[in-house]
């Protein structure tokens, strides 16, 4: 018996009447649900933590949540090559394109070897302080250098490939993958980059400097922001869910992770029908 891995976004009531469903069409088709700890809240049982869930190697990861459970979901099984199913119960869903109806159907695909497989790379991001690396993630979307909660500019420097770029004041500074150029990238006026390129993105969030644009830079690069000036809190973010303050002279370095993300598609992805449907592109 194969297994597949359950990961549900909380506080959703249709994932409670949807999960004993899915959990029976999964036995029906030779498949074992492992539930992480929120699906089986929904359910009355005992769940795995998320962190958990690869070590179970299950064949199918199926997220049943919004681009922020998916993006969870991504981080856990980074280094894994374990494809994700991502059903979208959100509001917008830029990564989870699956709508509920075309859930079994999709299924049906997979089990029959037909489903469309589109990969996408990750960022590798570290930490460094004082020369020691703190901590290191993988971001599927971005990773965000900003201030805290008082409105106040901090000042960075920022390097490619050890060479310097600039330093100047701004709000904060993202570094993005293809795929997170429609998340935050996207909302600070930066660039909408097909998911294919293999490139990444440097874009300043509110710069006090008007000859500060966004850069589209190769996907090899090597990219360094340096804390130069802290008048309040400055955090770090990745994918807009982890967190870490920062202090004068951190140091983030980013570059493209060896892991990768398998998203499970229905029909080949296309962008601009995802920009079409639900940033309405094109209507007057």
């Amino acid at each position: 018996m194969f297994k597949a891995a359950i990961i549900s976004k909380p506080q959703k009531p249709e994932v409670a009447r949807l999960l004993p469903q899915l959990i029976s069409w999964l036995g029906k088709h030779q498949y074992e649900a492992l539930l992480d700890t929120d699906s089986a809240a929904y359910v009355g049982q005992q769940g795995i933590d998320r962190t958990r869930l690869p070590e179970a190697n299950p064949k199918l990861v199926i997220v049943l949540g919004g681009d922020g459970t998916l993006l969870s979901a991504a981080r856990a099984f980074a280094r894994t090559e374990i494809p994700i199913l991502s059903v979208n119960l959100g509001s917008l869903g830029f990564l989870t394109e699956i709508p509920l109806s075309d859930l079994y159907m999709t299924l049906e695909n997979w089990i029959n070897g037909v489903a469309d497989l589109d990969v996408r790379v990750m960022m590798h991001a570290q930490l460094i302080r004082d020369g020691q690396v703190l901590r290191q993630w993988d971001a599927l979307n971005d990773v965000v250098v900003a201030k805290g909660t008082i409105a106040r500019m901090a000042d960075y420097t920022v390097r490619i490939d050890e060479q310097l770029v600039a330093t100047f004041r701004a709000d904060g500074v993202i570094v993005s993958t293809p795929t997170g150029s429609t998340a935050y990238n996207l909302a600070a006026n930066g660039p909408i980059v097909m998911p294919s390129v293999n490139c990444m993105l440097v874009t300043p969030i509110c710069p006090h400097l008007l000859t500060i644009r966004p850069m589209v830079m190769p996907g090899d690069s090597s990219i360094t922001i340096t804390v130069e000036g802290v008048p309040n809190q400055i955090v770090l973010t990745v994918d807009g869910q982890e967190a870490v303050d920062l202090i004068l002279g951190d140091e983030v370095r980013c570059c493209r992770s060896a892991s990768s993300v398998r998203l499970l598609r229905l029909r080949p992805n296309g962008l601009f029908n995802v920009l079409r449907s639900k940033l309405k592109w094109g209507v007057r």
